[in-house]
């Protein structure tokens, strides 16, 4: 029996902002855009870590993020398929718990994502600056920081088709150094560089996971536009699936491939570790091949943050959560331009004052625990048989998967939380707490 949902589901109306937003997007495109933010600068430094933490053995840690991340996208999957406004998992966590643990899960999306772009936009403009051989001065950072965001602003204000556009040129544009660097780098793989001296310790394997499934993450923001997803119920399992498996089977053969040309000595190229075995393999333009490929993958990844971040701020502001002007829809676009242009303020901001640094440990905390809060959604979704415009995605397994999901993600931030992060992620509750009783006065 279908439920009646007293939340952000059932306000869809002439006056909600969602019913404003055009329903452009399909599985090709959400796939793209989830790919796009989860394969981004991450890979090109990646194997370097893991090859440091568990030499040969590292694939060991993408398998196990892999396992935990298809219960993830599993719980994803059937809480996407049966809400569909705006917000991503914001939405799905505001439809199971209520308007509190709503704005709590959003507040730490939005901190993870945008801290987390400021971080890429400042290496991106140092990536730049180097392949430029200019000089790295603040007025020189400040100046490609500006330039790319506010390329970012245009992109995605022009619409929702423009945006998924860029996204997928961008995703292309970016797998060809990726496989290109497979298909070549193959050739110069040395056999024994892959042979297991010992099986890691499962203390070991399990922190380098948690290092590793960092490049993993990026589904709760590939989701955000979700508002704007033809035929939630379908897309959004096959988009979600589709790209964790093309992420995985990506940085599995990238990780065999360096560390098969580079051996021992990849664990401590810790900056550009593909570019360094590119280099190795074919020399010089190997290496500018890949150096390029990371900054096409950057930009990309922060031109669909323009695309999925201001959703989610949008969907906070359409709630009374922030100021209502923000939930304002373009006229002749449909795009939540005051959302886009306000997020790309913050970035902008943190990339050139350098004070994300901190914002950004707490956020890849942040981003596990809204993982941990959709998989209980989805449980409570499922329950109450809520649904949005089809039959919803039934999970194989059923709860125990999604069971399974909390449990996996508890597990791994055993690894890697610390006290000062616990005082840090306290004070944010208190204060998203603050918001909440002020907004219901």
């Amino acid at each position: 029996m279908a439920s009646i949902v007293t939340s952000v589901e059932t306000r869809v109306s002439s006056t909600n902002p969602d019913a404003l937003l055009v329903r452009a997007i399909g599985v090709r495109q959400l796939a793209a855009t989830i790919f796009n933010y989860t394969v981004a600068s991450g890979i090109f430094a990646l194997p370097a870590t893991a090859a440091a933490q568990l030499g040969p053995a590292a694939p060991l840690a993408y398998l196990v993020c892999t396992a935990i991340m298809l219960l993830v996208v599993a719980s994803f999957a059937e809480a996407g398929s049966r809400i569909s406004s705006s917000g991503g998992p914001y939405a799905y966590i505001e439809a199971a718990f209520g308007p509190f643990v709503g704005l709590l899960s959003g507040v730490l999306l939005v901190v993870s994502a945008l801290s987390g772009v400021a971080v890429v936009t400042t290496l991106f403009a140092g990536s730049a600056l180097a392949l430029a051989n200019v000089p790295s001065t603040p007025i020189a950072q400040a100046a490609i920081v500006i330039a790319v965001s506010t390329m970012g602003v245009i992109f995605n204000v022009r619409g929702v088709r423009s945006g998924v556009r860029v996204v997928e040129l961008m995703t292309a544009a970016k797998l060809v150094p990726l496989i290109g660097f497979v298909l070549i780098g193959v050739a110069y793989v040395t056999p024994g560089n892959l042979a297991w001296p010992d099986v890691p310790q499962a203390s070991s394997l399990l922190g380098t996971s948690g290092i590793v499934i960092f490049a993993f993450m990026g589904i709760e923001s590939g989701l955000g536009p979700s508002g704007e997803v033809r035929n939630p119920s379908r897309t959004v399992p096959r988009a979600a699936f589709l790209a964790l498996i093309g992420v995985c089977l990506l940085y599995l053969a990238v990780q065999a491939v360096a560390q098969g040309i580079l051996g021992p000595a990849l664990g401590s190229t810790r900056i550009t570790p593909l570019a360094a075995a590119a280099g190795a393999a074919v020399g010089e333009p190997g290496r500018i091949v890949m150096l390029i490929g990371a900054a096409v993958s950057m930009l990309g990844l922060l031109f669909g943050a323009g695309l999925v971040n201001p959703r989610i701020v949008f969907a906070l502001a359409r709630d009374g959560f922030l100021p209502r002007y923000i939930a304002s829809v373009h006229p002749t676009h449909r795009t939540p331009h005051p959302a886009i242009v306000a997020c790309a303020l913050v970035v902008v901001g943190l990339a050139l004052t350098g004070t994300f640094e901190r914002l950004l440990i707490i956020s890849n905390i942040a981003g596990l625990i809204v993982y941990a809060m959709v998989a209980m959604a989805a449980v409570m979704l499922r329950r109450r048989d809520v649904r949005a415009d089809g039959e919803p995605f039934r999970c194989p397994g059923g709860p125990l998967v999604h069971v399974l999901a909390f449990a996996g993600i508890g597990w791994m931030l055993t690894a890697i939380v610390t006290v000062q992060d616990l005082v840090g992620l306290a004070i944010l509750l208190a204060l998203t707490g603050i918001v909440y009783v002020a907004r219901r006065r």
